[in-house]
């Protein structure tokens, strides 16, 4: 999550979404504002209490924590957006990632499908580089009654179409997203990843994401 009180932007950073090329580009922007350093120490001090101030927000922190941290006309007047993926592509985007960057966490593993039924096995112990990529991306974007609370949603698939739309409303030209973790090991058609019972399971995990997100195995 990126907190931009200069330009009044919130910037909710969703796994394997283009979050990370989006942050990057973003980022310097905190540099021009006079509350960074302000900001910057509180959180690095208020750590050696052994409890951080939530000034400066986890990578992947859900929009609820800063509606729960921040006082509420501040979290009001913020635009607020995220990026988000179809499921099914961000699955085989997960598979390459931990294959590629953390091979010890899959090192029983050689196909995608038993990489799916690995990774949404309920009996299997919480691993952060694994679970973060089946949160169900909407989590990330409603309040504890499922009301949406960002006011813009971009799209993996016209990330830099949708990029430019979120630097408008912020006021800013869109820097270059760099291509941070640009995949070069995987196909390009997500969909020969999947059997009809693959595809199917992975339907029912999701479920939240493509009701609301609109997605569809095929794409649009």
């Amino acid at each position: 999550m990126l907190l931009s009180l200069k330009y009044n932007f919130l910037f909710v950073h969703t796994a394997k979404t283009g979050g990370t090329s989006v942050r990057d580009a973003l980022s310097p922007l905190r540099f021009r504002d006079p509350w960074y350093p302000v900001q910057f120490l509180c959180s690095r001090l208020s750590a050696l209490s052994g409890h951080r101030l939530g000034i400066k927000f986890p990578r992947h922190s859900k929009i609820v924590a800063a509606q729960e941290m921040l006082p509420q006309e501040l979290f009001e007047k913020l635009f607020k957006f995220v990026f988000v993926r179809n499921p099914w592509d961000l699955q085989v985007s997960s598979f390459h990632h931990i294959r590629r960057e953390r091979p010890h966490l899959m090192s029983h593993v050689e196909t995608f499908e038993e990489f799916i039924r690995w990774k949404l096995d309920p009996e299997r112990p919480y691993q952060y580089h694994v679970d973060t990529s089946i949160d169900l991306q909407s989590d990330y974007v409603i309040d504890l009654h499922g009301k949406v609370l960002v006011d813009f949603i971009g799209r993996y698939e016209s990330l830099h179409d949708d990029f430019e739309e979120a630097c408008k409303r912020i006021g800013v030209k869109a820097p270059e997203l760099p291509h941070k973790r640009q995949a070069k090991d995987r196909g390009k058609d997500y969909r020969s990843y999947y059997t009809d019972e693959l595809a199917e399971l992975v339907a029912e995990r999701f479920a939240p994401d493509i009701q609301l997100f609109g997605y569809t195995f095929d794409p649009q």
